[in-house]
């Protein structure tokens, strides 16, 4: 039997064994399905519609797919060819945050990447080789419980740093998941929610990311040699950046050093580093003070070092979102108590309380637990490595790895699962 028909009848087994468990969805009937198959020549089949669950449970269970999604969007016609007849009424907001689309440093451990054109390999984040230029880069993107608690500590800042207290979106209208790879996703279903146009999403989504904010709108300026910011006592983004610069500034000067330094963050050089930690009591005073307009005065800060600073700020503050996700309409997400082909994980929902201490690679909840391929009894299973290497996995709390091409190793029933959907093993 090849890995292919291995995993999916593994996929079908499971559908079967805990159809019951698996969540209906509102508005089942109106929702568009689709689903990507095991065969590696076929890409997503979609535009499809299940009157009942019962039948969608069915479907599950006869094809066993590798990954399966329904819409965020209601529609009259939801099987319709065609997204004109489809006859749209509306659609659920959808965020999804994945750390494949933004940088955490434990990249630079367990992410690889290999240029097909000129063979340089690296670690980390490149979207183009740095040797040849060119676009042609074969990535391994991992997981690992760092990027993850960095994902979800995203999804947390975004309930209660802007949905709650910014848009007064309540949490009983919000639906949050485990994606079952690198992230999570939240939907809220709301009537009002639904009828925003795909432009009006952006500028939320906009919002919420920190893009296109006018420093000078909120008050930042220059007058007489002198700079000056805006009051934390404002709604909104002023409010959330003086506050974020007060929770700054009460780190140890070693913290804030490095924060400073740091080149995804500040970038800034040593000696306009130096110039500000000089100044650091004198704006936590003002921050004390309410004294926020007149800015410190700091060595080598300009007006142009200032935005940079504040940019830097608002970096911290946004929720790092994939856009492209809430401005489509018509997207397709994951459906609830799926597995991800390329883990074998479930798509665990999670209920707002749940998620500060929901650790997906280590769960100690069995019902929020998505890994589902775990044996009750200790089995084992024989894989041999196909990538060049393999970076070190932890899951439930055992280490395994890393691995190099050709090796020969035997793992528990899950890791083998995990690493035959990563696609770098083969069963032996």
């Amino acid at each position: 039997m090849s890995d292919i028909n291995y995993l999916k009848r593994l996929f079908k087994a499971y559908y079967k064994e805990k159809s019951s468990e698996i969540p209906s969805l509102s508005s089942f009937e109106n929702r568009e399905f689709g689903y990507i198959p095991w065969d590696t020549k076929t890409f997503m089949k979609r535009h499809m519609s299940f009157k009942v669950q019962e039948q969608f449970l069915t479907h599950l269970i006869n094809e066993g797919p590798r990954h399966i999604y329904s819409s965020g969007a209601i529609y009259k016609q939801p099987e319709n060819q065609n997204m004109e007849g489809k006859e749209y009424q509306g659609c659920d907001f959808i965020i999804d945050i994945d750390v494949d689309h933004f940088y955490t440093p434990c990249k630079e451990d367990h992410d690889f990447w290999y240029c097909k054109e000129c063979g340089e390999s690296g670690v980390g984040m490149v979207h183009s080789c740095p040797n040849c230029k060119k676009l042609k880069i074969k990535t391994l993107a991992w997981i690992c419980d760092r990027c993850l608690e960095t994902a979800k500590r995203e999804i947390i800042k975004l309930i209660y740093n802007f949905l709650i207290p910014d848009f007064g979106i309540d949490l009983s209208n919000m639906k949050i998941a485990f994606s079952g790879h690198r992230g999570y996703h939240l939907k809220i279903e709301n009537q009002q929610i639904r009828k925003l146009t795909s432009s009006e999403r952006r500028e939320i989504a906009d919002y919420i990311a920190g893009e296109n904010i006018s420093l000078e709108l909120l008050g930042l300026q220059e007058k007489s040699g002198t700079f000056y910011s805006f009051s934390g006592d404002t709604y909104g983004w002023a409010q959330k950046i003086i506050r974020k610069i007060s929770v700054l500034l009460k780190k140890s000067d070693l913290e804030l050093r490095d924060l400073l330094l740091n080149k995804e963050n500040f970038n800034f050089s040593k000696n306009y580093v130096k110039g500000f930690m000089n100044s650091k009591q004198d704006f936590i005073n003002k921050i004390e003070n309410h004294n926020t307009f007149a800015l410190p005065s700091v060595e080598g800060f300009g007006l142009a070092n200032w935005k940079k600073f504040f940019n830097g700020i608002i970096h911290e503050v946004g929720v790092e979102i994939d856009t492209p996700v809430t401005i489509d309409i018509h997207r397709l997400i994951r459906y609830p108590g799926s597995l991800h082909g390329k883990t074998g994980f479930k798509t665990q929902e999670i209920l707002p309380d749940e998620l500060d201490d929901f650790n997906p690679l280590d769960e100690i909840n069995k019902k929020l637990d998505p890994i589902v391929f775990e044996s009750k009894v200790h089995t084992t299973q024989k894989v041999e490595i196909l990538e060049k290497q393999v970076p070190a996995t932890k899951i439930k709390g055992k280490s395994y790895g890393p691995y190099t091409q050709g090796e020969i190793i035997e793992v528990p029933h899950h890791i083998a699962v995990f690493l035959l959907c990563k696609e770098v093993a083969k069963t032996i």
